[in-house]
């Protein structure tokens, strides 16, 4: 019996993946910091209860008699405003915590410890797609330790023979999908008009079934162990032609105009949304030529049929969810 342990059950990503492993027979235990997130887990999963993920975190019970591990919990935002405290509790939980998580993997035997990490480690914004041997350029507290961890992470590999895979995704995006994606749908819903006919970007982006394959690739191919990849769709959009997929999704017409670019970076800093206006203007692409051609992958679904279900699901259950989780 093949059984994998996986960090972040409860979150966007990690419930669709326990579902896929028990739909594929795999024995699924999980991650869990409350009880009251029980409620949000696929029937099957085996739960392990912990406070937090930090370096003094006892791993050992749960990880007896595991094959695979996929480490998707990570710190995405911390309350404090201070920088020096904000990189130090990013790094608490991200670094430190994913370091004695993953030696404790190697010492109980784990075979592969699958890593997600971000295409934030390669840099927040490029014209040009990203490569994995691209010099990386993290560009905030999230990201250096994030990149941080994929360092630590690898010398523990090198150490013990754990075959470590560490995945940098752009923006994932379907059913269950939160924060940014999640509030863009909602104004569009709403048919409220958006400045940017004139945006002229590239986004590289990959739906969440898409992703779920890239895992379960990423965890049975031999050639995939000690690999780093960056993963996407394969078909980048801009954000005009996916404010108007969207919208003709929903039956309801794009409703944009022009807006100088440089009046949208102000009134993003004003509203303390400077990140999430400078993901709708500029660019960020990834070349995931890599794990194609290596691994043979081929994302099962186009950019089309993911925001098809996203839609769905977003008519049938997603209007009521809030927007500001992030994980």
């Amino acid at each position: 019996m093949q059984r994998i342990f996986i960090t972040g059950v409860t979150g966007f990503i990690g419930q669709a993946l326990c579902q896929r492993m028990l739909t594929q027979g795999w024995q699924v235990k999980g991650a869990v910091r409350s009880s009251n997130q029980l409620n949000k887990l696929p029937s099957g999963v085996d739960v392990f209860q912990i406070e937090s993920i930090e370096p003094d975190t006892d791993w050992a019970k749960a990880l007896v008699g595991i094959n695979t591990v996929v480490h998707l919990a990570a710190r995405v935002h911390v309350m404090n405003n201070s920088a020096a405290d904000l990189f130090s509790e990013y790094c608490k939980v991200t670094v430190s915590g994913s370091e004695s998580f993953a030696q404790t993997a190697a010492t109980c035997g784990v075979k592969r410890f699958i890593f997600m990490s971000t295409v934030k480690v390669n840099g927040e914004e490029s014209a040009k797609a990203y490569k994995e041997t691209d010099k990386p350029a993290p560009g905030d507290p999230y990201a250096i330790s994030k990149l941080q961890a994929e360092q630590r992470l690898r010398e523990i590999a090198t150490e013990s023979g754990m075959e470590l895979v560490i995945l940098r995704p752009p923006l994932v995006y379907g059913p269950g999908v939160k924060a940014s994606f999640l509030r863009l749908l909602k104004i569009l819903d709403r048919g409220i008009p958006l400045p940017f006919a004139n945006v002229n970007n590239d986004r590289s982006l990959i739906y969440l079934e898409n992703l779920l394959d890239v895992i379960v690739t990423c965890i049975n191919h031999p050639k995939a162990a000690g690999q780093t990849f960056l993963v996407s769709d394969g078909k980048d959009l801009s954000t005009p032609e996916l404010i108007r997929l969207i919208a003709e999704t929903m039956g309801r017409k794009a409703r944009l105009f022009s807006f100088p670019p440089g009046m949208l970076k102000t009134m993003g800093k004003i509203t303390g949304r400077s990140s999430e206006i400078d993901r709708l203007i500029g660019s960020l692409c990834v070349d995931s030529s890599k794990i194609r051609t290596m691994l043979g992958w081929k994302p099962p679904y186009s950019p089309e049929e993911g925001i098809r279900e996203t839609v769905l699901w977003y008519k049938k259950n997603g209007k009521g969810q809030r927007t500001d989780v992030r994980w």
